[in-house]
């Protein structure tokens, strides 16, 4: 693959640690990469201080308007994680709000992550509402994953996630999703990265897969999450998504000690590790298609002043440790794979999302539209960028 180390052609930006690996990425006359241009960009969109806590008391204003008379007036998607957990702590005890946790099982948890959910949920008083997928149909979807070769692996678990938000919120009369992530720690990912469309899963399903899906209803959307249902759910049910800690001052390390002392929180053990399937995902993504989120991850806390850039360097050096060989060896026994036909799948020939149908063509003709919604949160806030600023279907 062109542009890793050693070849010719390597860059890498001279104030994050993304470099020719990231689909996408360009650099100014100074060796700055376009997503520290992009991450600039969402601070003065997405403003702190004074100015985030004003947004932030009118985003709480109005999500308590709409939840009035209800048992709940907003709906938290939780992992058990860090970045989840806090967004539950954040919402109920700090902005006083009236939230549902909601949990999507797929089969693969961290046994801390779900320690982590039912502590959290029974101090803070949350009730948890826990989506459990159809084996069956996600077992199918993951291997039909693998055997179209494409780095969008987890696209079935994303998609699930999502479409279990809204059903709670569509069967609870919600209108508003708060949004537990940050790009201030998170960054956002080239688009070819983590393309994220229902009729591409489907596409994929449909070539590879061996059992049938259920058909999309609103309030048991399965794995069904494609334009048609995300038009019933914003456009004709009125739910929203919230990024409230998009305007919030939001420090790892300090949520860490607060997480532990309020919630008899645990870590995980590694970032994205309260899903175990992950471990699979990163040695994958590293094998075969020479990709490590953390460049995206690490370099967002180096824009935010929460790592060192020198730090994020010695980090990355090494084989990151969710890569663990039992868990790994857990997931293939899970989906039924042996060692030889794992192998197999990853020897196939690299492909992409632009190798199957998808609507691309018809988000890119809805950009204007895409804008106006990702402002108005009928869309994530950071959707307009994702789609649009973050490089094209490049590989």
């Amino acid at each position: 693959m062109a542009g890793k180390k050693g070849d010719t052609d390597y860059q890498q930006c001279t104030r994050c640690i993304i470099d020719t690996t990231v689909a996408g990425v360009h650099f100014d006359k100074n060796g700055v990469c376009n997503y520290c241009d992009l991450q600039d960009s969402l601070e003065k969109t997405f403003p702190l201080g004074e100015e985030g806590a004003e947004i932030t008391k009118k985003l709480v204003a109005q999500i308590k308007k709409e939840g009035k008379g209800k048992k709940y007036d907003c709906v938290v998607g939780i992992s058990g994680g860090r970045d989840s957990m806090y967004s539950l702590y954040f919402v109920k005890k700090v902005l006083g709000l009236r939230p549902i946790a909601v949990h999507f099982n797929d089969g693969f948890g961290n046994p801390t992550a779900g320690k982590n959910m039912i502590k959290g949920t029974k101090i803070l008083d949350v009730d948890l509402r826990t989506i459990t997928s159809d084996w069956r149909e996600s077992k199918d979807l993951k291997l039909s994953v693998l055997k179209a070769s494409i780095p969008n692996i987890g696209i079935e678990t994303d998609l699930g996630i999502a479409g279990a938000l809204y059903s709670v919120a569509y069967k609870e009369g919600i209108k508003n999703i708060v949004i537990g992530q940050s790009f201030r720690t998170e960054g956002i990912a080239p688009l070819s990265w983590n393309y994220l469309d229902g009729k591409y899963l489907k596409s994929i399903h449909k070539e590879f897969g061996t059992q049938p899906l259920r058909p999309w209803k609103p309030e048991d959307p399965g794995f069904n999450l494609g334009l048609r249902e995300m038009i019933s759910y914003t456009l004709l049910k009125g739910i929203k998504t919230i990024p409230l800690l998009y305007y919030h001052d939001y420090v790892r390390k300090d949520v860490d000690k607060l997480l532990k002392a309020e919630l008899e929180w645990e870590d995980t053990g590694a970032h994205y590790f309260d899903d175990l399937y992950q471990a699979f995902i990163t040695y994958i993504l590293r094998v075969k298609f020479n990709r490590d989120r953390r460049l995206i991850n690490y370099s967002a806390l180096i824009r935010s002043g929460q790592m060192s850039r020198e730090e994020a360097l010695e980090r990355v050096k090494e084989i990151y440790l969710i890569e663990d060989p039992k868990i790994i060896n857990l997931c293939l026994k899970r989906l039924g794979l042996s060692q030889e036909k794992f192998e197999e799948y990853l020897e196939l020939p690299p492909k992409y999302f632009t190798d199957y149908k998808t609507n691309y063509d018809l988000i890119r003709k809805l950009k204007i539209p895409i804008k106006i919604f990702s402002k108005m949160n009928i869309l994530p806030g950071s959707a307009y960028d994702k789609y649009f600023n973050c490089g094209g279907p490049n590989h």
